[in-house]
């Protein structure tokens, strides 16, 4: 076997706990923030969800650079890795940084573009958030894409430390720039972005290792190679444009939320911030995922794969069961956390409980079992799958269910759920062939 019960654990553990330092990091966010106000949550939640529309394309060109080096490396050429790993930095750099000019320079036509007309003191607190965190996109860039590298190589260990760094500095300036200096909504802002560009500094050093299979020792060359970023682009755009669509159908949809008012919106919020402990385990095993089988496919062991596919699931959905549990029970303390108004409260109540629900039963093969897919580069089929979905159930359901049926921030959340349910069946279907195992060859033959 190519992974051990060890190999896996040192995988997966330090990734559990990046996962978890985000979360809470994030969580104490908007804790913290929520003393501004709810105007100051509200703005900060719609610019987050546009950021996260740029995390997702970043984490995307990240994961096709991953993927490129874990065949390389499957295959025993790790002198390739290198070299696509270089290709993925200066790539995802490079697009960075254009989009950091654009967000900044077209800031106000963009939010009101995306979120049309909102109270004046929540648009407010959207411009300052993206202004400043928009600067930090290309550090960004550079720590996702090292980071996937690193754990590409089965060290997960060292995003697990730098993830501490940055979640240290972001939510001990956090603490300085809101509570002590009273800079509102830039208080949380400007950490967020002094972290991310101290965490990519420091990863960024530590790949000039010589001691590692993939490292930038002598590779530095500001010249794109033609063929290695075809390769990555070929999993990279259509992983890429799924998770871009499916942002960009949360944006579409939270466009429904803001005409509920304030109240729904600092609700969906705090909402999305406690899903996101749901989901802990699932996420950190997916990006495990990505690299296991990355290396199983590129060894040409898609028994393998699939072994190792079905054991993280059956991980990923008995840890999401006990999180669900302790969160249905506790969910009144932890909304009472947010000082959220009586109304909001029991909307992020109502919504969250669902959520612990429904999670548990179809989120694992929406999203994890398709990683597996990704990494042997059947990426069009989940694509297509995932962009359909997303737009036809998640964003137009929300749509019938809030205009037409009148089910409110709930009805929002039922039509992600009904969205779940359809990748699952596509996914769970699509596995249980053998047209995934082939999807590598044949790129290597167009």
């Amino acid at each position: 076997m190519l992974y051990s019960n060890k190999d896996l654990k040192k995988l997966i553990i330090p990734l559990v706990i990046e996962q978890t330092l985000a979360i809470a990091v994030g969580m104490a966010d908007t804790i913290m923030i929520s003393v501004v106000g709810e105007a100051a949550v509200s703005g900060v939640s719609l610019v987050d969800t546009v950021n996260i529309l740029l995390i997702n394309i970043f984490s995307a060109l990240a994961t096709g650079g991953a993927v490129v080096a874990g065949h390389f490396l499957g295959q025993k050429h790790p002198e390739e890795a290198s070299k696509a790993a270089w290709q993925i930095i200066m790539f995802a750099t490079t697009l960075a940084l254009a989009i950091s000019v654009l967000f900044i320079g077209f800031h106000d036509q963009l939010l009101r573009l995306i979120f049309g007309k909102i109270d004046t003191d929540v648009m407010q607190s959207a411009k300052t958030y993206l202004i400043i965190t928009a600067v930090s996109f290309s550090g960004l860039a550079i720590y996702n894409s090292c980071a996937a590298i690193f754990r590409s190589m089965n060290n997960a260990k060292v995003t697990m430390w730098i993830s501490l760094l940055i979640n240290a500095i972001n939510i001990t300036g956090n603490a300085i720039c809101i509570f002590g200096l009273k800079w509102g909504v830039a208080g949380a802002a400007i950490p967020t972005t002094v972290s991310r560009f101290v965490g990519a500094i420091v990863i960024f050093c530590m790949m000039f290792n010589p001691k590692k299979p993939i490292n930038f020792c002598g590779q530095i060359r500001f010249k794109f190679n033609g063929d290695l970023i075809k390769k990555i682009l070929y999993i990279a755009v259509p992983n890429g444009m799924e998770n871009s669509m499916f942002q960009l159908g949360k944006i579409m949809v939270l466009s429904a939320v803001a005409t509920m008012g304030t109240s729904a919106i600092a609700a969906n919020a705090v909402a999305n911030t406690l899903a996101s402990w749901n989901i802990l385990a699932g996420q950190a095993i997916n990006l495990a995922l990505v690299s296991v089988s990355a290396v199983c496919v590129g060894a040409g062991e898609y028994k393998q794969a699939r072994y190792y596919t079905r054991k993280l699931m059956a991980i990923t959905i008995g840890v999401t069961a006990v999180i669900s549990v302790i969160m249905y029970v506790s969910m009144p303390v932890l909304v009472k956390m947010y000082s959220l108004g009586p109304e909001a409260a029991k909307m992020a109540t109502d919504v969250m409980r669902f959520h612990n629900i429904m999670v548990v039963l179809f989120w694992v093969p929406s999203f994890t079992l398709p990683n597996t897919l990704r990494s042997a580069g059947d990426v069009i089929w989940t694509m297509v799958i995932a962009i359909l979905s997303m737009w036809i159930f998640r964003v137009g359901a929300s749509y019938l269910f809030t205009y037409q049926f009148g089910l409110g921030l709930l009805g929002v959340w039922g039509a992600m759920v009904i969205d779940w349910v359809f990748r699952a069946i596509c996914y769970i279907w699509r596995y249980r062939g053998h047209k995934w195992e082939t999807a590598m060859n044949r790129q290597r033959e167009q």
